[in-house]
Order: structure tokens, then C-alpha cells, then sequence
């Protein structure tokens, strides 16, 4: 167990790290950059986790990845369900502190927004068209981990934006992405392969909204210069959320 996630850490510190090397980030006055090298980090773990439904080898990392939490877990711990958000939030937070990030609010939350609808969307289609099983045989809609999804796109957007005030700030959101993705698994809502693909699609979905943040702003924020919005919890007394109104 402790294998496997030094190895999904090691594989998200790269994909850290070698954006330091590839700046594939824009700001609203630079043109997109599109850059390969930035899609071999969540490429691979989305294959991992699509591989993963078929693949009797990771069928049974899987397994064993289950047994051992089980084996020693006393209760559960719902820190995940907000622990998602948390990432994101983080951004709003800072800035709020007076740390400055790349863009200003009105830029940060049309890449977010993008961002979100674009991981959310990819996540509930394949939700809804697939068929893998929870491990605690709840549901079949296991694939891919929505949760890691969302904490992985917040940890990536929290890099974006500051990471040229500090690397550290990214690196806690990955921990805590990370953090998210175990808890998934210890919480037998999902298993390995899920959260590594959550993971990919997340970051991935981030890094698609900055590339194509230029082209959104043209096209659909022309001249709404007063973008003003706001991010509140909901609950339906079954599960925790955020609902997000803007105003322009």
C-alpha cells in the first residue's frame, strides 16, 4: 500500500516540477502556449485507470489495496467530502490574506469555472456510462473518483496561480489532493485505478481551461470586465457542495 502511493506522490511531484521547466500557464494579455510535454503526467494516470477496468493485474492491486485499509481501519472519516474543495478555495483564500496570484478575480474564476465544467462534465458522463462497482457495493458508478477529480483540478489551479510566488503552495494542494484520494480509498468509496484517474482528469481539466482561457475570454467575457461572483457550501441533507453565482 505504502508502495503505491509513493508512487502516485512521486508521479504528481513530477508533474510539479516539470512545469517549473515548462511554464504552460498564460496570463489574460498572453496568447495560449500549448505545451505536449504538460500531458504526460495526467495522460498516464487517466490510462492507468482506464486500463485499470479491464487489466485483471490492476484488478487485483486494487484488492489488495482494499484489504490493507481494511485490515486497519476503526471508523471512517468524512475529511474528503471538504477536503476537495479546499484546494481551490485556497486561491480565494490567499487572495483575500493579500497574496497576490497571477490573474485577478475575474480571470481566475472564468479559469476556474472552465476548469470545473470541464472535469465535472468528463466525470458524470463517464459516471453514468459506466459500470464498476464501489468497493463497498453501494453503487456502480465507482469510475472515476469524482472528489479526487475535484481536488486534483483545485491543486493544479492553486499551482497555476501561484506558483511564481512560491512552489511550496502547489506542492501543499498536491498534498492535499493527495490527502483527498486516500481517503477515498480508506473510506471504501473507491478503489486505486479510480483515484488515479480522478487525479488525471483533474489536473488535466486545469491545464485545458488556462490553454484555453484567451479563447473564452474572447468569445464569451468580451467587454464584462465587472465579473463579480460568489462561492457558497450547500447541503441537501445527504451530501456537501458549492454553488457558484456570478454576476457581470
Amino acid at each position: 500500500m505504502k508502495k503505491k502511493l509513493l508512487i502516485l506522490f512521486g508521479l504528481l511531484a513530477l508533474n510539479i516540477f516539470g512545469q517549473e521547466k515548462s511554464n504552460d500557464s498564460i496570463t489574460a494579455k498572453k496568447n495560449i502556449k500549448f505545451k505536449y510535454e504538460a500531458l504526460v503526467i495526467p495522460v498516464s494516470l487517466i490510462s492507468y485507470g482506464v486500463i485499470g477496468l479491464e487489466s485483471h493485474t490492476i484488478k487485483d492491486i486494487n484488492t489488495d489495496t482494499k484489504t490493507e485499509l481494511n485490515e486497519h481501519i476503526d471508523e471512517k472519516f468524512t475529511i474528503d467530502d471538504f477536503s476537495q474543495y479546499s484546494t481551490f478555495l485556497s486561491v480565494y483564500a490567499l487572495n483575500a490574506a493579500g497574496v497576490k496570484g497571477k490573474n485577478n478575480f475575474r480571470h481566475r474564476t472564468v479559469i476556474l469555472t472552465t476548469a470545473y465544467l470541464i472535469m465535472g462534465t468528463t466525470v458524470n458522463i463517464i459516471k453514468h456510462t459506466g459500470n464498476e462497482m464501489r468497493p463497498d457495493m453501494t453503487s456502480n458508478n465507482s469510475f472515476p473518483s469524482g472528489h479526487t477529480a475535484t481536488a486534483f483540478m483545485g491543486a493544479e489551479f492553486l499551482y497555476q496561480e501561484y506558483k511564481d510566488v512560491s512552489v511550496w503552495y502547489g506542492i501543499s494542494g498536491y498534498l492535499v489532493a493527495a490527502g483527498t484520494g486516500f481517503f477515498r480509498m480508506y473510506n471504501d468509496r473507491h478503489w486505486f485505478s479510480d483515484v488515479a484517474a480522478g487525479a488525471g482528469i483533474g489536473i488535466l481539466s486545469t491545464k485545458i481551461a488556462y490553454w484555453i482561457h484567451p479563447l473564452v475570454t474572447k468569445t464569451v467575457f468580451r467587454k464584462k470586465e465587472n465579473l463579480n461572483g460568489v462561492i457558497m457550501p450547500t447541503y441537501n441533507g445527504k451530501q456537501y457542495g458549492l454553488a457558484m453565482a456570478m454576476t457581470f
